[in-house]
């Protein structure tokens, strides 16, 4: 550890390790998700319960990673936990998965919502405007935007921490200075007694919704169909709310990490909590249900906006879309680097990853995601690939808060600054809830949860390929 901090430069206050946390969850989720949410649950008391319940197992989830971070406040963060609490396999999984999936994926995903919400402004963005049309191949301007949006927050991150800090906390406050602001003004411009009344009428009758040629259905909701629909629910809800964990990839950047990093865990989750659950209540005060769940192209907040704003209202939203999806991809981009940074020095990445440049940080990784990530982009299948790693995901969530009862027991010695709150059973909770949901989305969205199970299988392979090198050399 006493190599990675005096090569990586400590510059991160508490403040900005809590935009990063914030900063890196809120992207475009909050704008689209509860659409979706809607049509399976079907009723207010849901919809909100769905985000409660998401901003709660995600809170657990960040507490318990405080202990985890006190005790190995170093670069790569969840892979160094996976890797000191198990082995170095089990890490490499978790850490090819993120490059080859998870971190690069949700890069590209963000990066192409950014240009799809510019196109609002500048419709040549579009991404009904293709630039190249090779029929198997289809490049839009949209996708060319989200490129060139990432290489230039690569850039800006290689040029040092103190710019990527800046970005973050610049747009992260002002993505949530314009959320309160739109839930506020939704509150005192927008809210129709009529509306809230009839939207909490039955709140808690779960029901499916259908629409099919203006005629909508609904379906009674029960047993096993129910606890179907919330996992499929929840999932929006908490990928919503991922990528808290970034900030323990740059741990050896962070002033008194062993506790900065609890701090901002927990801070930066609830925070998101917060704004998230009130612009839910927010969209019932302002929007019919069924106007909720069948909003065009799912952009419940644009016909928020719309109703608070008037015509204004979706330019108010591309405009916050724009800021938040941009402050979003930094946090993402300036952590993901820390990983690969990690696994090269471990001998389970590209060499050149563990170098760190003039400015102490690690350019080539951030170059290498920037590739893979742009690569994404062009394939158009970004949002399929993350659908397919959300039951990996939540797998290694699980792994690495139960690597919290190993650790205990394995290493009862180690300094722990800052200890799970309500070990054990905060962590056996989410341990116990986030496997029941990957066990529904495994039964529900099999093709899905298959898909991203076996992109975590491939490493394997790869992990003793890697080995293999690594002892020839």
């Amino acid at each position: 550890m006493e190599n990675q901090n005096t090569a990586f430069r400590p510059s991160l206050s508490l403040l900005d390790a809590t935009m990063i946390v914030a900063g890196s969850m809120i992207g475009s989720g909050v704008f689209l998700v509860s659409a979706e949410i809607a049509r399976n649950v079907g009723s207010a008391g849901w919809l909100t319960l769905m985000w409660v319940l998401g901003g709660i197992v995600t809170i657990i989830a960040a507490v318990s990673y405080g202990e985890l971070s006190g005790m190995y406040p170093k670069a790569g963060g969840q892979y160094v936990y996976l890797r000191e609490a198990y082995n170095p396999l089990v890490a490499f999984l978790f850490g090819w998965t993120q490059f080859s999936v998870i971190q690069t994926g949700t890069i590209a995903a963000v990066a192409v919502a950014f240009a799809k919400f510019s196109s609002y402004m500048i419709p040549a963005f579009s991404e009904e405007n293709y630039l190249l049309n090779l029929g198997f191949l289809k490049i839009s301007a949209a996708q060319i935007v989200a490129i060139i949006s990432i290489i230039l927050l690569t850039w800006i991150n290689t040029r040092g921490i103190k710019n990527g800090k800046i970005i973050q906390t610049v747009f992260t406050l002002a993505k949530l200075l314009s959320l309160f602001g739109l839930i506020i003004f939704g509150f005192l411009l927008g809210a129709k007694q009529e509306v809230w009344d009839a939207n909490w009428t039955n709140a808690w009758q779960a029901v499916s919704l259908t629409q099919d040629g203006g005629q909508i259905t609904t379906t009674l909701l029960s047993g096993l169909a129910l606890c179907g629909a919330v996992a499929i629910s929840m999932k929006g809800s908490l990928f919503s709310s991922d990528a808290w964990n970034n900030i323990t990839f740059i741990a050896a950047e962070i002033k008194n990490p062993r506790k900065n990093i609890g701090r901002a865990l927990f801070l930066g989750t609830l925070l998101v909590t917060i704004v998230y659950v009130s612009a839910n209540l927010m969209y019932l005060a302002v929007v019919p249900m069924h106007d909720i769940a069948f909003a065009a192209k799912d952009r419940v907040a644009v016909v928020a906006a719309q109703q608070i704003f008037g015509n204004s209202g979706a330019y108010v939203i591309a405009i916050m879309i724009m800021v938040s999806t941009f402050g979003c991809n930094n946090g993402l981009i300036l952590a993901g680097a820390r990983i690969y940074y990690t696994m090269a020095e471990d001998g389970l990445f590209f060499k050149k990853a563990a170098e760190l440049n003039e400015h102490k940080v690690p350019a080539n990784g951030l170059w290498i995601q920037c590739l893979w990530a742009s690569l994404l982009c062009l394939t158009g299948k970004y949002n399929d690939l993350l659908v397919m790693v959300i039951f990996g995901v939540l797998i290694f969530y699980v792994i690495t808060i139960a690597g919290i009862f190993v650790l205990r027991n394995k290493r009862p010695d180690i300094e722990r600054p800052y200890k799970a709150l309500g070990y054990p059973v905060l962590p056996m909770i989410y341990i116990v809830v986030a496997s029941a949901l990957a066990l529904l989305l495994l039964m529900f969205e099999s093709g899905y949860a298959l898909s991203g199970l076996l992109i975590i299988v491939i490493g394997f392979p790869l992990y003793y390929l890697a080995m293999k090198t690594q002892k020839s050399v």
